[in-house]
């Protein structure tokens, strides 16, 4: 056994035990809502290469640690307070954290075998980035899923700038921008997960994933299929047909504008919240998802790595959106961030723009090799 499970360096932030046939990842930082560090982005990154190269190993699930007496996450995101600190330090384990996190959801992506995301909880920013790319997708009534970056003067990275530009219509670009958080069956209904098992059948399906018999990957999903139901569903061709109305016009401004003549209370929660973000981030975010929509998901991810790399140094950290977004948030916990410019209306056209060159040449992409 102990040749499948490779040394690991992240002190039990990741748990891997093998079943059978099945290789199970845990992300266990449950006070943390099992947000990604460092250390378990590259201990995911050892384990799943290992298990692509063992025989024994025919499918491996994601999962994420419960927390006693408490809704359940399956990861919530990266982890911003350490973004925050590298940035202000110029500690270069920043720009390692999204390179390697990037490849993590590549590999993801273009596993060789059969991958199963356990979404139960919340499933956040960096959670979406390691569980869009499973072959399986697994959601519960319990399951939250957002991209809420442009909350923190970000942009929807892990690959958001290819998935949600998957998505039906505009329903991307109304998740990109806003962060909303969706839950089942919408998530279902528009692309981000595959099927739904009640949370009260969730201990048995995770019970016997770890000690049933597991002989094969056909086994494996079969273990998940048997419990399956219909998801809760609200009326997502009534909510995408609002959200297409507004979201697919062609600037921010038009968005807004749209937003603000409509009479009703959706449309205008909807602004309030698209008033309270990063006016720059959200030109950012709008011109992702619109390329992401032309671009392999190799390519929107060396994109991706580009525009992070922007976001806390084309300013540097004492004017970077990021880290503004993140203090206000995470740090003081102010609620206030004091966005650069402060308006929609104020937003620099070639600023934006210069978010969309890379700082490396195509020889030198920390991603190049991606394909």
């Amino acid at each position: 056994m102990s040749d499948l499970i490779p040394p690991l360096v992240s002190n039990g932030q990741i748990l891997a035990e093998v079943n059978g046939c099945l290789g199970l990842i845990t992300l266990n930082r449950p006070q943390a809502l099992n947000a990604l560090s460092l250390a378990m982005i590259r201990d995911m990154s050892t384990l799943l290469r290992h298990w692509a190269a063992s025989p024994q190993i025919q499918a491996v699930a994601l999962l994420g640690a419960g927390r006693e007496g408490k809704p359940p996450a399956f990861c919530a995101g990266g982890d911003i307070r350490f973004f925050h600190q590298a940035a202000h330090a110029g500690d270069p384990a920043l720009g390692d954290f999204f390179t390697e996190e990037y490849r993590l959801n590549h590999l993801i992506h273009t596993y060789p075998k059969p991958c199963l995301a356990l979404m139960d909880g919340i499933v956040m920013g960096g959670g979406m980035g390691i569980s869009q790319g499973a072959k399986l997708r697994v959601l519960s009534d319990r399951s939250t899923l957002a991209m809420p970056e442009t909350g923190i003067g970000l942009f929807p990275d892990v690959g958001g700038g290819w998935f949600l530009a998957q998505c039906p219509g505009a329903v991307g670009e109304w998740l990109a921008l806003t962060g909303q958080s969706i839950a089942a069956g919408d998530a279902i209904e528009w692309g981000l997960g595959d099927v739904f098992v009640r949370a009260e059948q969730w201990p048995a399906l995770v019970d016997d994933l770890r000690r049933g018999a597991q002989l094969s990957a056909e086994h494996v999903v079969a273990t998940v299929m048997e419990r399956v139901d219909l998801a809760p569903l609200s009326d997502p061709k009534a909510v995408a047909d609002r959200i297409d109305r507004h979201f697919s016009l062609p600037t921010l401004a038009d968005i807004l504008d749209s937003l603000a003549r409509a009479d009703d209370d959706w449309a205008q929660r909807t602004r309030a919240t698209l008033l309270k973000r990063s006016p720059m981030m959200l030109a950012v975010t709008l011109e992702l998802v619109r390329r992401g929509r032309h671009l392999s998901l190799a390519g929107d991810l060396r994109l991706e790595r580009d525009l992070v790399h922007h976001a806390f140094h084309l300013r540097g950290a004492a004017r970077s959106e990021t880290v503004e977004g993140i203090r206000a948030l995470a740090v003081d916990k102010d609620h206030a961030p004091r966005w650069q410019p402060a308006a929609i209306g104020d937003v620099d056209a070639a600023e934006v723009d210069a978010f969309f060159i890379s700082p490396w040449t195509p020889d030198t992409h920390p991603l190049r090799d991606l394909e």
